[in-house]
């Protein structure tokens, strides 16, 4: 328990020593306010725990609150609010957690908690708190009548919250199904329950109904309706107020993308063939299923051609194209039709880059090179200035070995921004080292190394240097290398020393020559001479025959200052 309560005490010394620091409490305050503090966290941590201490805690914080914006007032200090203000009122919330998960039953508590987070402007907690109290009232108390004022009660403050809505409208679903259970037991016991009859319109769910008009007139947008009638789908007893809802959606959001997204959805789940036992019946089926979503995408597109209307037909397709199965057809139509909406989105100009890349994927799956080649330069196209869109076209074009890639690689660095432009040109210096002749990678590099961009001229160094050393060994990296140093234009000796290392795994046993560059490389300005005698040791070693007695030497004269 000390130990819990020391954490919580050092957790407000930042608090408290801003108060202190901006004058808005005295040394001798804050020493009392923290004996206080004391005293009241260990009550909180006894072992019998009394509701009393919590009210006496939460209150004592407030006070705290209350005095701090009195002296703000007098002094005129208005700042550093989340470092002061915000500490205590979380911790206040905290402890008011504390209790009324203890003490559930204490509405008073609730409100009072809803109360405070309404005159300290936490609106972001006053409205879980409504539905919270709500469902204690509901589901621990048994009490829908309470839970109902409660939800009416927070509706008041939050006219359109649409979390509050939503579980209102819940709540008097799950109070009708309560209900008929009930009713149901006592059916089936035969116990007379005389003049009480329950309410056929309660037992339908009519109370959820007036929650759902309610809700529908003051918040707009078919995702919220949508929500509730998914709700309403989780009960067994609301086909009538499912239909009633889903009626609405059709007449009042007509040009709301959504709507048509789950109209078209629903289709996969209607009535169709009975149960089929091949897995090709049950392929043709899910097959014609689809075919009706996608008529009812086309058919939202003749009112509704927007991008979001598109988005949702791609997103279906791509969906369906991903679904594992082991039914070739399938999987043939699922591409084809997912090709053809991408291609018809496109035509409309309304594809999104994202999407351009799962085009790219799904032709390049099914060896479709010259149509990847076509997407994928016409995608560049459409997103000019994205590096990322020509970063992947071109990967696609360097893969597929097409002839477009050169020209369009000079295209991206014309249209992207300079200082976003590092990953194209690292990816057209590996493209060059492998695919041109040296006369045209050397003419990049020198582009390269003069750019503008620090992070490009850098990146452009390392990448020399690396194809230096692969087109004339350890001796032309190094030629390399001397040059940029004698410019102040160092490429990072980290890469020297790795092609040198390279070098000696091939050439070390018999080039003393080789090792004593390395050494010299390391004296040098650049280098770190405590390495020298680490490769000196490698060199006795690993030299064999005469190359030890002539690399001792060499060594000997550079040490004494001769060579």
């Amino acid at each position: 328990m000390a130990d819990i309560v020391q954490q919580r005490l050092e957790d407000r010394i930042p608090a408290l020593e801003q108060l202190e620091r901006v004058g808005l409490f005295t040394n001798k305050e804050v020493k009392s306010m923290l004996k206080r503090s004391t005293a009241l966290e260990y009550k909180l941590h006894r072992t019998v725990q009394s509701k009393d201490d919590f009210i006496t805690y939460i209150q004592h914080e407030i006070n705290v609150l209350e005095l701090i914006k009195k002296r703000r007032a007098r002094i005129g200090y208005h700042f550093k609010r989340e470092e002061i203000e915000n500490p205590i009122i979380h911790r206040i919330n905290h402890v008011f957690r504390r209790a009324t998960t203890k003490w559930q039953e204490d509405v008073q508590l609730w409100l009072s908690q809803v109360a405070f987070n309404k005159k300290w402007v936490c609106d972001f907690v006053i409205k879980p708190l409504w539905i919270m109290a709500a469902k204690c009232e509901m589901e621990d108390r048994n009490s829908s009548e309470s839970a109902r004022h409660l939800f009416l009660r927070a509706l008041r403050f939050h006219l359109e919250n649409k979390k509050v809505f939503q579980e209102y409208f819940r709540m008097e679903l799950m109070h009708a199904e309560k209900l008929r259970k009930q009713q149901q037991e006592l059916e089936q016991a035969k116990i007379d329950v005389g003049e009480y009859n329950f309410s056929t319109e309660i037992l339908s769910g009519k109370l959820a109904e007036v929650v759902y008009r309610d809700a529908a007139q003051k918040i707009k947008g078919a995702e919220f309706i949508l929500s509730l009638l998914q709700i309403a789908a989780i009960f067994d007893f609301t086909k009538e107020l499912q239909d009633t809802i889903l009626q609405d959606l059709q007449s009042q959001y007509v040009d709301d993308c959504m709507m048509w997204d789950f109209m078209a959805k629903r289709e996969l789940d209607a009535a169709g063939a009975p149960e089929l036992q091949s897995a090709k019946g049950r392929a043709s089926d899910t097959d014609r299923r689809e075919e009706r979503c996608c008529v009812v995408y086309e058919e939202a597109l003749k009112s509704l051609n927007t991008e979001a209307m598109w988005i949702c037909y791609v997103t279906f397709c791509l969906e369906r194209y991903k679904r594992k199965t082991n039914v070739t057809q399938l999987k043939e139509k699922r591409k084809e039709r997912l090709l053809r909406v991408l291609q018809s989105t496109h035509d409309a100009k309304l594809l999104q880059e994202t999407f351009y890349k799962n085009w790219l994927q799904v032709l390049l799956s099914s060896g479709d090179t010259v149509s990847a080649t076509q997407v994928a330069i016409t995608a560049t196209q459409r997103f000019s200035q994205s590096v990322e869109m020509w970063s992947f076209s071109l990967q696609t074009l360097v893969h597929l070995e097409s002839t477009e890639a050169g020209h369009l690689f000079q295209e991206a660095l014309k249209h992207v921004n300079p200082k976003e432009s590092l990953p194209l040109w690292q990816l057209q210096a590996d493209w060059s080292m492998t695919s041109q002749i040296p006369e045209d990678t050397e003419t990049f590099f020198q582009k390269g190394l003069l750019s503008p961009v620090p992070a490009v001229s850098s990146a452009m160094k390392e990448k020399y240097l690396e194809w230096s050393y692969k087109t004339g060994g350890y001796k032309r990296a190094r030629k390399t290398f001397t040059r940029y140093t004698s410019n102040k234009e160092t490429p990072k000796m980290s890469n020297l020393r790795d092609y040198y290392e390279r070098a000696l795994r091939e050439f070390g046993y018999s080039d003393e020559d080789l090792w004593m560059e390395y050494i010299k490389e390391e004296l040098g300005s650049h280098g770190n001479p405590e390495n020298c005698g680490k490769l000196h040791w490698r060199a006795v070693k690993t030299l064999e025959g005469e190359s030890v007695e002539h690399f001792t030497t060499k060594y000997t004269l550079l040490q004494t200052g001769h060579m």
